[in-house]
């Protein structure tokens, strides 16, 4: 087993760099730590997502928020097929967002290995998938009504993932 330390925080997109040797051939599934998802059916989606990296396509989730200029904001087309990806825009053109759901095909190393850092200084997760939407192997799964996405990464939204699992498992009589 070997590994590779981070020397600086390098972007989300860094992390298929450091794990190339552990990915291998295989596909890739990345969740980050601070999303929480629920919702009736959301299996189906994810195995969905594992069939279309099966075969050779990257799948995504939107989701609508209030405040997309947090994320990265997705862009449709007259026929609501995604035509754009922006990170973190001062002007979203929709209030639908990428969640920290992501499913790669083995590419993904491969796109990892052209990305330049952005203005941040960073390999950016939503490069990655702009580089899928632009081969034509990206899909964006719309989680809709019946479905919750918490981004729990402020002290803020972390409270309400609390207060929203609390309240499920109470009200649902299960964990």
């Amino acid at each position: 087993l070997s590994y590779q330390v981070q020397p600086y925080p390098g972007g989300l997109a860094q992390a298929f760099l450091l794990g190339e040797a552990f990915i291998g051939s295989d596909h890739v599934a990345m969740v980050l730590g601070d999303n929480v998802f629920f919702g009736h059916g959301l299996n189906a989606h994810l195995k969905g997502a594992v069939a279309r990296a099966n075969s050779h396509k990257a799948t995504i989730f939107g989701y609508y928020v209030n405040n997309p200029e947090r994320f990265g904001v997705l862009e449709f087309d007259r026929n609501r097929r995604v035509i754009g990806i922006e990170e973190k825009p001062a002007h979203p053109k929709s209030n639908y967002c990428v969640t920290g759901l992501y499913f790669y095909e083995n590419r993904v190393v491969e796109f990892a290995r052209r990305l330049t850092p952005s203005a941040r200084g960073e390999l950016e997760i939503t490069d990655i998938n702009r580089a899928y939407l632009e081969a034509g192997a990206l899909y964006v799964d719309i989680l809709g009504e019946g479905y919750t996405w918490l981004d729990a990464g402020t002290h803020e939204t972390l409270a309400e993932a609390t207060n929203f699992v609390r309240m499920t498992e109470k009200n649902q009589h299960r964990k």
